[in-house]
C-alpha cells in the first residue's frame, strides 16, 4: 500500500492520475470496508503530497497567485456542491461518459503537437481570474461529484483556455487540486471517514514520491509533463473504460443467452 502512495504522489506531482493508482489498490486490499471510508483515507493521504508538491513548485515556477485565489475558493465551493449532489444522483452516468470524455482530451492534446510547450497566456489580468475561477468551480463540481482525473483536467483546461504551459498548468493543478481535497476532506472527517492509522503512513509515502515527481517535472520541463499527460490520460481511458464497457458487455452476453 505504501509503494502504491509513492507511485500516486510521483505521477499526481508531474501531471494529475495518481487516483488511478492509490483508490483501486485501496478498493483490492480493504474490498469490504466502506467506500466513504477508502476514499476519505485516500484524500487525507493524498492531500500532503499534493500540498507539498504545490510548495515546491511554487519555489520554482512563477504563478499569478492573486489570480488563482478566486480558482481555489471556486473549486472548493464546486467540490462541496458536488459531494451533495453525489448522494442525490448516481454516478454511473458520469462513469459512463468518462472514458469518452477523456478520449477527447487525449486525442486532441496529441493532434495539437504546439499546445502547452510555451507559455503564452493570451488574456488580461482580470479576464484571466475570472476564467480560472470558472475552471476551479466546474471541475471542483466535478471532483465532488465523481473524481478520476480531476488533476489531468485541470492541468488540459489551464493549457487549453489560458494559453499556458504544461509546467505551469501542472503547477497551478496542484493548489486547485490542494484546495478540492481541503474541501472533500471538510466532509470525510466530521463523518469519521478516515482511518488515520492508514492515513498517516501512506501519506509519508506520498510526500516521498511527490518529491520525485516534481523533482522531474522541473527538471525536464513543459515537453516532459505533456508527454506524462498523455501516459496518463491514456490509462485512465483504458481503465476507466474497462470497469464501464467489460461488466456492461458481459452482461449484455449473459441476457442475450446462447446463439
Amino acid at each position: 500500500m505504501l509503494l502504491a502512495s509513492a507511485g500516486a504522489g510521483m505521477v499526481d506531482a508531474i501531471v494529475g492520475g495518481g487516483g488511478l493508482i492509490i483508490v483501486p489498490s485501496l478498493f483490492g486490499l480493504f474490498p469490504l470496508a466502506t467506500p466513504a471510508t477508502l476514499l476519505g483515507t485516500n484524500k487525507a493521504a493524498s492531500i500532503w503530497g499534493t500540498g507539498w508538491a504545490a510548495w515546491q513548485y511554487a519555489k520554482r515556477v512563477r504563478l499569478p497567485s492573486t489570480r488563482l485565489i478566486g480558482a481555489m475558493v471556486a473549486a472548493m465551493l464546486g467540490s462541496l456542491l458536488g459531494a451533495w449532489l453525489a448522494t442525490l444522483v448516481p454516478a454511473a452516468r458520469f462513469r459512463a461518459a468518462l472514458p469518452l470524455v477523456l478520449a477527447t482530451v487525449w486525442v486532441y492534446t496529441l493532434w495539437r503537437k504546439d499546445m502547452g510547450h510555451t507559455h503564452v497566456p493570451h488574456l488580461g489580468p482580470r479576464a484571466e481570474a475570472l476564467l480560472a475561477t470558472a475552471i476551479g468551480g466546474a471541475i471542483g463540481f466535478y471532483d465532488g461529484v465523481f473524481g478520476p482525473g480531476t488533476g489531468s483536467f485541470f492541468v488540459f483546461a489551464l493549457v487549453r483556455l489560458l494559453g499556458w504551459d504544461f509546467l505551469h498548468a501542472s503547477a497551478a493543478a496542484k493548489r486547485l487540486n490542494f484546495a478540492t481535497n481541503v474541501a472533500a476532506l471538510a466532509w470525510f472527517i466530521p463523518h469519521g471517514h478516515v482511518v488515520w492509522a492508514l492515513s498517516l503512513p501512506m501519506a509519508v509515502a506520498n510526500i516521498a514520491g511527490s518529491s520525485v515527481g516534481t523533482h522531474l517535472a522541473l527538471k525536464h520541463g513543459a515537453s516532459f509533463v505533456r508527454h506524462a499527460f498523455l501516459w496518463v490520460v491514456g490509462a485512465l481511458i483504458l481503465k476507466t473504460g474497462w470497469d464501464v464497457w467489460v461488466p456492461y458487455c458481459l452482461a449484455w452476453t449473459a441476457s442475450a443467452g446462447p446463439l
